[in-house]
Order: structure tokens, then C-alpha cells, then sequence
């Protein structure tokens, strides 16, 4: 009887973790490489719109942020990750790379979980490359993933406010944001990044 129990609880995570790749799988699909030039151009500008608008809403709610990208050797901004779910949960959304005031390249990210999780969350994902080895490393992969390729430290708040010194001076700096501001206890390890034919 315990072994029966064993076998169906087993295969009822091996069609969780099968559904979760499945879900990725749909989610890395690039639907943008077969858009018209013009549907490109209009995505883009979405896109960008989006990452000022995060940017400008890091700076305002979260104390030392504008100083820290001013620093940043490039910042990575996805402006609407979504994450839907009930037991195999999936994470994806678009944003852009830029270096300087300049848009370098445009990304995917995407990122899976197993877990009770019901409805469905938004939250923008910003990535700061601190140095340039940190950047460079990311330009050169065909796909990124936190927690393999690089280390992130996310961004905490202190009790004064203010960005907690140890985490900013990380080579890779993340910070998520909800409507109701900076998210804590978060862990970004896992979130796979690739870059999108735009």
C-alpha cells in the first residue's frame, strides 16, 4: 500500500515537472521572429516605453536607485513579467538591455515553479550589471540564467530607506517591483534569459 502511494505521488510530480517544461517550452516560442518589419518597429516601442516607465518608477520609490543605475554599466528591465499558475506556475515577459541611454538588444525571460499558487501576478524585473565584466559575460551567452551564470543580489531597502550597502556593490543587482513598490524575499535564481529577434 505504501509503495502504491509512493508510485502515485511520484507520477503526479512527474506530470507536474513534464507540464512546467511544456509551459516553458510554449513560452520560449518567438512568436516575434515571424512579425512584419512594421510589427517589429511598433513592439519595440513598446518595449522601450515600458522600460522608461519602470526606470522612472524605481527612481521614485526606491531611495539611491538613480545613483546606482548611474553607475550601472548596463540595466536590464523587463517592464510586465506575468506569472499565472495553480500547481505548475510559469513566468515570462519582455523588456530591453540598455547600455548608456541606449537600447543594445531586447530580451525574453522565463522562469518556472512547482508549488500552490492560484491567479495570476505582474511585476517589473530590473537587472544592473555593475561592472563590465559582469555585462560583458551577459553578451556573450546564448541564454542567461541567474544563479548559474551570474550571482544576483536583490536589491534590499534599509531601516533608513536607503538601498542596503552590501547588496549594491554585488556585480549583478536585481530589484522587482509591484504597484505597492519594492518587492523583498525574493529570489530571482532560476530566471532564464534569452534574447528575442526584434
Amino acid at each position: 500500500m505504501e509503495r502504491r502511494a509512493f508510485l502515485n505521488a511520484s507520477a503526479g510530480l512527474g506530470l507536474a515537472v513534464a507540464g512546467s517544461g511544456l509551459l516553458l517550452g510554449a513560452c520560449t516560442t518567438t512568436r516575434d521572429s515571424a512579425s512584419s518589419p512594421a510589427e517589429k518597429t511598433t513592439r519595440r516601442r513598446e518595449i522601450d516605453s515600458g522600460v522608461q516607465n519602470t526606470l522612472d518608477r524605481l527612481y521614485s520609490s526606491v531611495n539611491g536607485s538613480r545613483d546606482l543605475a548611474s553607475r550601472a554599466r548596463g540595466i536590464l528591465v523587463f517592464p510586465r513579467t506575468l506569472s499565472a499558475g495553480f500547481f505548475v506556475g510559469g513566468e515570462y515577459g519582455d523588456g530591453a538591455l540598455r547600455v548608456g541611454n541606449t537600447t543594445r538588444g531586447y530580451y525574453r525571460t522565463i522562469s518556472g515553479s512547482l508549488g500552490w499558487q492560484i491567479g495570476a501576478q505582474s511585476k517589473a524585473l530590473i537587472f544592473m550589471f555593475m561592472n563590465q565584466q559582469a555585462l560583458d559575460k551577459f553578451l556573450a551567452s546564448e541564454g542567461w540564467t541567474a544563479g548559474v551564470d551570474a550571482t544576483v543580489a536583490v536589491a534590499k531597502v534599509g531601516a533608513n530607506g536607503a538601498l542596503d550597502t552590501n547588496t549594491v556593490q554585488q556585480p549583478v543587482v536585481g530589484f522587482a517591483l509591484t504597484n505597492a513598490g519594492l518587492m523583498a524575499g525574493l529570489s530571482l535564481e532560476g530566471t532564464k534569459i534569452t534574447k528575442l529577434d526584434l
